[in-house]
């Protein structure tokens, strides 16, 4: 008897997830991408993301951190690389912020280490942060940098040596999420069931999503700090300011990336298929940003100006569900999701295997499971 076949629309780091955690559970696997594999154009194709446990008031998210971090390990120890740096995170405030407290709460409950830095001290150990304004700076572990261009390229290798069929530069232009089918521009793909993991295009195949989750243009700047700031930034935690007007946050330049600075402001506009070069309209507000949070920002060099896409909801919560009697929605954005994408592709893939319910499933992605 063969195995049942599930269909995976979507080669970002949800869909090559949810793949690989169907093949470990015996499935066969065909996976289908838009574009090349790994695609430049997906919501997860960038040179370094952070990861992180401190999640202020999505507090259900910081619990699901130990498991994501299980699941990474697990993809290090099969792809025989760990792409991944263990970094302080660093989180400058200026002001009153509703973060801190569920924040520390969630942090002490995880057994992570955090701690305030003196603000006196701040000058000296970060001369690139501009500290006028500054109301508190917490220092955080469990965190650091992953890097997706190396984790996308290593999975799409993992599962051809794992079997699954890839095709990529094949776009899906429907599905059937009662019959488990899809169709493309070749004909009518049949399987046992369907996971639609598209990204900013999801809704395109799963229309009631729209209501729910919009595709939001985002910019974010690559740079190259003034000479008198190399060594310190080579030497540099990831860091996030919370402030109103200086909101950013920052990766600095590891293991061969560049330094980047974007925000977490959403537009909830853009077609995903347009233009990605970051237009001024663009990084306007970025720029604002940047030169209130950073001392002597006009002295950086702007290497790249660029825009992405991700969906995002109102609540910042992902969206995990069943749609018919053979399909299943994984839409995991909202600007965080790719720290958590290895564990949301899992849980759909065991959801097929019928290892969780659709409520418990919906429940859980949404982060509403916090323990007592």
């Amino acid at each position: 008897m063969s195995a049942p076949r599930v269909l995976v629309v979507g080669g970002g780091i949800a869909g090559l997830s949810a793949a690989w955690g169907l093949s470990r559970r015996g499935f066969a696997v065909e996976l289908f991408e838009q574009g090349p594999l790994p695609n430049p154009r997906a919501s997860s194709h960038d040179e370094h993301r952070i990861i992180r446990h401190a999640y202020g008031e999505l507090e259900g998210y910081a619990h699901m951190m130990p498991a994501a971090f299980r699941l990474w390990e697990a993809l290090w120890a099969e792809t025989g690389a760990r792409h991944y740096d263990d970094l302080p995170v660093i989180y400058f405030m200026r002001g009153e912020t509703p973060w801190y407290e569920p924040t520390r709460r969630s942090l002490d409950r995880l057994g992570i280490a955090h701690a305030d830095i003196p603000l006196a001290e701040i000058p000296a150990r970060f001369p690139m942060i501009e500290p006028a304004g500054l109301t508190r700076v917490m220092r955080t572990a469990g965190g650091g940098i992953l890097y997706p261009v190396r984790i996308l390229t290593d999975l799409v290798k993992l599962l051809g040596r794992r079997g699954v069929a890839l095709h990529a530069n094949t776009r899906v232009e429907a599905i059937d999420a009662e019959a488990g089918t899809l169709r493309t521009a070749a004909g009518t793909v049949r399987g046992d069931a369907v996971i639609v993991a598209a990204g900013a295009w999801a809704a395109r195949l799963v229309p009631s999503l729209a209501d729910a989750a919009v595709p939001s243009r985002q910019a974010v700047m690559f740079l190259a700090p003034p000479p008198e700031l190399e060594a310190a930034w080579a030497a540099a935690p990831v860091m996030i300011d919370l402030g109103e007007e200086s909101g950013t946050y920052t990766l600095p330049p590891r293991a061969g990336t560049r330094l980047k600075i974007g925000d977490h402001r959403f537009t909830r506009a853009g077609d995903p298929d347009g233009d990605r070069a970051g237009t001024d309209e663009d990084v306007a507000r970025l720029l604002d940003a940047a030169s209130r949070a950073w001392r002597g920002f006009d002295r950086y060099t702007v290497l790249e100006r660029k825009a992405c896409f991700y969906t995002v909801t109102e609540d910042e919560r992902f969206i995990l569900r069943r749609e018919g009697a053979r399909a299943w929605l994984c839409s995991a954005c909202s600007g965080h999701g790719f720290k958590l994408g290895v564990l949301m592709g899992d849980a759909v893939a065991g959801a097929v295997a019928g290892e969780r319910d659709a409520a418990s499933l919906t429940r859980w992605a949404a982060g509403l499971d916090i323990p007592d």
